[in-house]
C-alpha cells in the first residue's frame, strides 16, 4: 500500500505531527511525505491513502491547503481513501470567554477539510483528528507526538 502525507505548517507544529505519523506508517508501508505546496493534483492517483494535515488559521485550513483542495474538480476524489488532521489551540485554553465562543462557533480546519474532501468523493477512513498546541505559534502540547503515533497506528489498523 502506498500512502501520501501532505501537510502545511507555519511554525513547525503540523510538520512535526506529519513526520510522527510518517514514522508509524513507514514501518509497514511505502510512504511519501510532501508539503502541500509541492504536491501536484495528478500525483494523488498514485496513492492508496492520502493524509491531509493543516494548521487551523482563521477557523479553517491554511491558504495553501485550501488552494490545493479547491483545485480538485468535483468528484475528483471518487473512491480515494483519505485521512485529515489539524493543529489547533483547544477552545478551553482560549481567554477571554468571548474569544472562546467565537472559536467554538467558527470551528477548526480538520472538520471542514474532511467535509470538503468527502463532497469531492473521498472516503474518510477515520474521523478528522485534532492535535493541540499551547499558543498560536506552538509548541505542541505535551503528549501530542505520542497522540500522533497512536493516530498513525489507528490508520494502519483501518487500511491494512
Amino acid at each position: 500500500m502506498k500512502v501520501l502525507i501532505t501537510y502545511d505548517s507555519y511554525f513547525g507544529n503540523t510538520e512535526q505531527v506529519a513526520k510522527k505519523i510518517n514514522e508509524v506508517l513507514a514501518s509497514q508501508m511505502e510512504v511519501q511525505i510532501i508539503k502541500i505546496t509541492d504536491v501536484h493534483l495528478e500525483q494523488l492517483k498514485d496513492y492508496d491513502l492520502v493524509v491531509f494535515g493543516s494548521p487551523t488559521r482563521g477557523f479553517k485550513a491554511s491558504e495553501p491547503t485550501l488552494l490545493f483542495v479547491n483545485s480538485i474538480p468535483g468528484g475528483g476524489l471518487k473512491g480515494m481513501k483519505v485521512a485529515v488532521f489539524d493543529t489547533r489551540i483547544p477552545a478551553q485554553d482560549i481567554k477571554p470567554a468571548i474569544f472562546r465562543f467565537i472559536v467554538k462557533r467558527g470551528g477548526y480546519a480538520a472538520d471542514k477539510l474532511a467535509d470538503t474532501l468527502a463532497k469531492l468523493g473521498a472516503e474518510l477512513v477515520v474521523p478528522a483528528e485534532p492535535f493541540y498546541v499551547k499558543a498560536s505559534e506552538g509548541p505542541l502540547k505535551e503528549g501530542e507526538l505520542e497522540h500522533a503515533s497512536r493516530w498513525g497506528q489507528s490508520l494502519l489498523e483501518k487500511i491494512i
